[in-house]
């Protein structure tokens, strides 16, 4: 299933559990309190677990996940306020370091394809923004890789229109910065990631496409940053 339709169902079963909920207690079925102890922590444990099942950062969404739950305990007595901050950072470095050893062995086959383009011996086009904004344009020209560093500021990578004949990479670092790569239909996206507050997000229509297209491999470093696919 797509990750689109995923989102979608998983937010339209959280909207209607909340209807219900507010209908039964108006016809007087049930008395139940929504707005109990801690109950805005709701609003980061819902999009985070939904995050979860769906799209790019998952491992963000985990962290907001640890997070909204932590303050929902602490809010309802369980956890005591002070030690929750004492323990938020140790718990969240610890989650950076099971990433930084676990993630690569589970997309082991793409970091290994991206090393493999890497060291082929291609020239790769380069750019890089540091507050400010930069928008580079392939229209015409044959793509073979680029490497995009944006430091508070912003980079807009347009391939719709450049001639992409064979698989090749995309080295994205985003630091409080925003990256976006256009690209055109008929490639293949795959993507390896490190982020920290940030991630990267295909924002593309889901297609069926043949095993053997060409594929993009997005190689992407975010601290509090994205990289978007679009």
């Amino acid at each position: 299933m797509k990750n689109m339709n995923i989102s979608r169902i998983l937010w339209g079963l959280a909207l209607v559990v909340i209807g219900a909920i507010f209908a039964l207690n108006a016809l007087g079925l049930t008395d139940i309190n929504i707005f109990f102890n801690g109950w805005w922590s709701l609003f980061i444990i819902i999009p985070s677990a939904i995050g979860l099942f769906s799209g790019q950062g998952k491992f963000v969404s985990l962290i907001g996940l640890v997070i909204g739950v932590a303050f929902l305990l602490s809010a309802q007595g369980i956890l005591d306020f002070a030690l929750l901050w004492k323990l938020m950072i140790p718990i969240i470095i610890i989650l950076i370091g099971l990433k930084m050893i676990f993630g690569s062995s589970f997309n082991r086959k793409t970091s290994k394809r991206i090393q493999e383009l890497k060291t082929d011996g291609t020239a790769t086009a380069k750019d890089s923004v540091v507050f400010s904004s930069h928008k580079i344009d392939f229209n015409g020209q044959v793509f073979e890789g680029a490497v995009l560093d944006a430091v508070f500021g912003s980079i807009t990578c347009d391939l719709r229109n450049a001639f992409i004949e064979k698989d090749c990479v995309i080295t994205a670092s985003a630091v409080f910065a925003g990256i976006d790569i256009q690209v055109p239909d008929y490639i293949q996206v795959k993507v390896n990631s490190n982020a920290l507050f940030g991630g990267v997000s295909d924002k593309r229509m889901k297609k069926d496409q043949q095993d053997n297209a060409v594929t993009l491999y997005v190689d992407a470093n975010c601290v509090f940053g994205g990289v978007d696919i679009i």
